[in-house]
């Protein structure tokens, strides 16, 4: 009796399989129950509920014009006279100091090595190894240790 209700609803069955058809797309949908009147696609809520709650993006930085680690100086005056001590503001000496100058970093740039300077460089260091360890081998063959 169940099956026939389900049917005149718009329901139908492919291979043993319960379907019906969206209201909204027309969509078939899939592993429907046999008490169902009407289904709705999964395309067809997805639209409804972008339309009902509508993504809204928030901007997620605002510049404030103070310097990058502000908040770290153990004083600083902004450009508008406002004190802050650690980051904390300080209200009673709003007006009362200078604004905060700010130098900017200057980065040394690295210059990067030829591979003649780079084989140079190592050259240097053997040698400089070499001796350290020919000069070991004399002192022990002189007796000579670092314990006296």
């Amino acid at each position: 009796m169940s099956e026939n209700k389900f049917e005149k609803n718009g329901g139908y069955y492919i291979g043993g399989v319960a379907y019906m058809d969206c209201k909204i797309t027309g969509e078939p949908v899939r592993n429907v129950s046999t008490e169902a009147t009407s289904v709705i696609g999964t395309r067809a809520l997805n639209g409804q509920l972008s339309k009902m709650f509508p993504e809204t993006s928030k901007p997620t930085y605002k510049p404030t014009g103070r310097p990058a680690g502000w908040h770290f100086m153990a004083e600083f005056v902004d450009k508008d006279g406002n004190v802050f001590h650690k980051g904390k503001e300080q209200k009673k000496l709003k007006g009362t100091l200078p604004p905060t100058k700010v130098k900017p970093v200057v980065r040394k740039k690295t210059k990067r090595r030829s591979k003649e300077e780079i084989l140079l460089a190592r050259e240097k260091e053997k040698k400089a190894a070499l001796k350290k360890a020919v000069q070991k081998q004399k002192d022990f063959l002189n007796h000579k240790f670092g314990d006296n």
